[in-house]
């Protein structure tokens, strides 16, 4: 058996910041360190922190007054920062700051008079927190078939932006159809480098190798559209969280496996998958390369 490990994989820029954010809070400001929500969504990555002193919290009642607290990677809507301001609390932000750049353009728009239709997963952290900006121009469309059931009021006013870890292939379809209902769309692409660049990686893989192993956690939007990606292209594609959840008997009779990890995935835990897997040979493809770095807030430098 040969492994084929895809690049690049593994923590974008924005997860690098944001770990790094309760890390140094953890040593700035001692235990304990509260976090909203998971700060990336990776289980491994949640516990190492939990170990070191971060407490996770679902909402900010859980947090006890004048406390610090620290907002996730995938960003809060305003009406939480206001509640945080009220309930006295200190705030680090480690919102991505591509996802704040989303944030920025719903504002901005909705205030210019704009209907934003914003492409993203109901329900998801990044689509609740940039929706709340301005609810009430906000539509959010999930598949083609929202688009046709989309009501504006001034259809030359249209704005459209994304999740940024959404399928390219799958918005671009989603664009085409609002550019037909408006042709005078304002169309903005805010899907991040690091999940394209993986999205990019997961279709070299897969015309490469019989079958794609997919590490990252279950919850995670950027993982699951790698997954979706490799069996788009007509080839077996499975999901693991890490090496306890793979099956080797899954694998045999199988030559060439391909390997590529989602933007929250720890490096270390591409390392055991591969020494599970027992390859003959491990072989590297790399599609782009990496090198933006996002700089930390103020109140960390």
């Amino acid at each position: 058996m040969e492994v084929v490990l895809g690049s690049p994989r593994g923590f974008c820029a924005g997860v690098v910041r944001a770990i790094e954010i309760v890390e140094l809070s953890l040593q700035q400001f001692g235990r304990p360190v509260y976090v909203r929500h998971e700060i990336v969504h990776n289980p491994h990555v949640v516990a190492d922190l939990r170990k070191k002193g971060a407490v996770f919290v679902d909402e900010l009642d859980q947090v006890p007054s004048g406390q610090l607290v620290i907002f996730s990677a995938h960003g809060v809507p305003p009406a939480i920062r206001e509640k945080a301001k009220l309930r006295g609390l200190q705030v680090i932000d480690a919102t991505c700051p591509l996802v704040t750049k989303v944030h920025f353009e719903a504002l901005k728009y909705a205030t210019e008079g704009y209907t934003v239709i914003l492409v993203g997963h109901r329900g998801h952290p990044e689509t609740i927190g940039t929706s709340g900006e301005a609810p009430k121009q906000t539509i959010v469309v999930e598949t083609e078939k929202d688009v046709q059931s989309i009501v504006v009021e001034d259809a030359e006013k249209v704005v459209v932006l994304t999740q940024t870890t959404l399928s390219v292939d799958d918005t671009a379809g989603i664009v085409g159809l609002l550019k037909a209902r408006f042709p005078k769309l304002v169309v903005r692409n805010d899907i991040c480098y690091a999940t394209s660049n993986r999205q990019l990686t997961a279709k070299a893989l897969a015309r490469e190798v019989d079958v794609v192993i997919v590490i990252g956690a279950r919850n995670s939007s950027n993982c699951t559209r790698l997954r979706e990606v490799v069996e788009t292209m007509g080839v077996s594609a499975l999901m693991v969280n890490g090496p306890e959840e793979l099956d080797l008997d899954r694998f045999a009779g199988i030559s060439r496996i391909g390997i590529v990890s989602g933007a929250s995935t720890p490096e270390s835990l591409v390392e055991q998958v591969v020494v599970k897997l027992k390859p003959k040979s491990v072989v590297k493809i790399e599609t782009v390369r990496e090198n933006v770095t996002f700089s930390l807030p103020a109140e960390l430098k």
